[in-house]
């Protein structure tokens, strides 16, 4: 396992620091003939509102006090953020509530992360959902709170062209969207959330068949298939979907690729987590860029954890989400740590062709704002 020695560094948001990525991982791969996006997503933009530097869980009937808070879009908006800040070029349909949480919300994803919202509608009369998230012990408890939106919004007719979507997908539900996508050669990833029917059946999960691959995570993958360990689940998920990934948790991941009999294994990268949040939904945006990109299956998963690892080393859940100068910065500190294992090093050395020391900025620089609408100075 390798060796991290600091935290992420962090920009600020809303003033566009990381409107441009500095990287264009498919850079080699574009033609005029291109998609005009690299992503799609659809779903519900929800503010978080995140507490850390809990020393445990609230206990009823007493005051809690948090030694950090942070604000920042959620929901669909930390996939959304997590894609742009590692260079794809995304567009998303979502409903924002009419209100001032939903123009800020807005505001930080297209203006602030150069996310495509021309999909996207503001509901008139209809407030932001809203979500707490307490974070301590290296978990996190939320409490949330929204209307649904009207049947009609947000997803258009038909999604626009695009390399690829990520679908989270529900027991019982088909969205249109995704097998109209599918037919236009988009290649879907599918995410998937805690069964609460407890019924644990993958034919209840019918957009399942328009998916390149699908990302459980190891509990929810083998309740699907009823297999004992998660890398035997990996295994039987490939009856449905060629490709399968199955997150692990601090043992890292693994996956399987149907099509062409490979499988990987990464280990986990050990750091202090400070806030889960959002967390698998950036693992999920690395594993597509690799995927894009035509990275090794292995490389894939190594770039997904490391990802993950550098957003849960600050709290704000899309905020969180590492971009590629804190990526290069990793990269730098860890090749300096004395005695860091070779072998470990040599899984990463993909980066070396991705970063330079001109990505590399100075650390900390934090995202997450504390307080929504403080007067902007001249």
């Amino acid at each position: 396992m390798i060796a991290s020695t600091a935290p992420a560094g962090k920009g600020p948001a809303g003033k566009g620091s990381h409107r441009q990525s500095q990287v264009d991982p498919l850079a080699p791969l574009r033609t005029p003939d291109d998609p005009p996006w690299d992503v799609y997503l659809t779903g519900t933009v929800f503010l978080d509102i995140i507490f850390t530097g809990l020393d445990s869980a609230p206990v009823r009937g007493t005051e809690s006090w948090a030694r950090g808070m942070g604000s920042s879009p959620g929901g669909v908006a930390n996939m959304a953020t997590a894609l742009a800040r590692l260079g794809l070029r995304t567009s998303l349909a979502a409903a924002f509530g009419d209100d001032h949480y939903g123009d800020y919300c807005w505001d930080a994803l297209e203006h602030g992360e150069g996310i495509d919202l021309s999909p996207s509608r503001t509901v008139p009369g209809w407030h932001s959902p809203v979500t707490v998230s307490m974070a301590y012990e290296g978990e996190r408890t939320m409490v949330s709170h929204g209307h649904e939106p009207p049947p009609e919004e947000p997803a258009p007719a038909c999604p626009p062209r695009a390399r690829a979507a990520v679908a989270s997908l529900a027991p019982g539900v088909s969205a249109p969207w995704i097998a109209q996508a599918a037919s236009k050669g988009t290649r879907v990833f599918g995410d998937v959330g805690w069964d609460d029917t407890g019924a644990w059946d993958l034919a209840a999960l019918p957009d399942l068949r328009h998916c390149e691959a699908f990302l459980p995570n190891a509990q929810e993958a083998m309740r699907y298939t009823g297999a004992d360990c998660p890398r035997a689940a990996a295994h039987a998920l490939t009856a449905y979907v060629p490709l399968a990934v199955v997150t692990l948790g601090a043992d890292g991941a693994y996956a399987v690729d149907r099509r062409t009999g490979e499988t990987a294994e990464v280990p986990a990268i050990a750091v202090e987590a400070l806030d889960p949040t959002g967390a698998g939904d950036v693992f999920v945006a690395g594993f597509v860029a690799g995927t894009l990109a035509d990275w090794p299956l292995a490389d894939r998963l190594a770039f997904a954890g490391l990802t993950a690892a550098l957003s849960v080393q600050e709290f704000g859940g899309s905020l969180s989400a590492p971009g590629w100068s804190e990526i290069a910065a990793w990269w730098r500190k860890v090749q300096s740590v004395q005695g860091q294992s070779p072998v470990a090093l040599e899984r990463y050395g993909f980066l070396a062709g991705l970063v330079s020391e001109e990505l590399v900025r100075p650390w900390p620089l934090r995202r997450a704002v504390p307080t929504i609408g403080f007067r902007r100075s001249a």
